[in-house]
């Protein structure tokens, strides 16, 4: 998915400003993600964690969802920021929930230092199971 570069600034600008807002008291590890909808639209969200543990929420799924909740069915990409000195990239279930709305999304996750990861979402969950795979 090629992006503009006024898409890519405004994708990164909304992760950043989205992992200022993150709820991560257990973890203090941060995380923003804007993700871009096939209208065009940006929708960013952060990390919330919550005191049982696995009811916590990416931030990557919270942009998602907040897309979907809007009416987006399509993604085109997803941006990740942690205000740290080595690039992660998403979790799993981030790979997974990538994957159903935007199987050919690209991802791209970045950090305080030039380090960056660019990859579509074939790369980091090969074989996905997705929607084509129900019966």
């Amino acid at each position: 998915m090629k992006l503009t570069a006024v898409q890519l600034k405004k994708l990164k600008s909304a992760a950043k400003s989205a992992a200022q807002r993150a709820y991560a008291p257990y973890s203090n590890f941060p995380v923003g993600a804007a993700v871009l909808g096939g209208s065009g639209k940006i929708y960013s969200g952060c990390n919330v964690e919550n005191a049982s543990y696995g009811l916590s929420n990416c931030a990557e799924r919270t942009a998602i969802f907040s897309a979907v909740a809007n009416g987006e069915m399509r993604l085109k990409c997803v941006v990740v920021y942690t205000p740290t000195k080595i690039v992660t990239a998403p979790c799993g279930a981030c790979r997974q929930v990538i994957h159903e709305f935007g199987p050919d999304a690209r991802v791209i996750s970045f950090c305080t230092s030039r380090e960056e990861i660019d990859v579509s979402i074939h790369a980091l969950l090969p074989g996905a199971f997705g929607p084509q795979d129900l019966v």
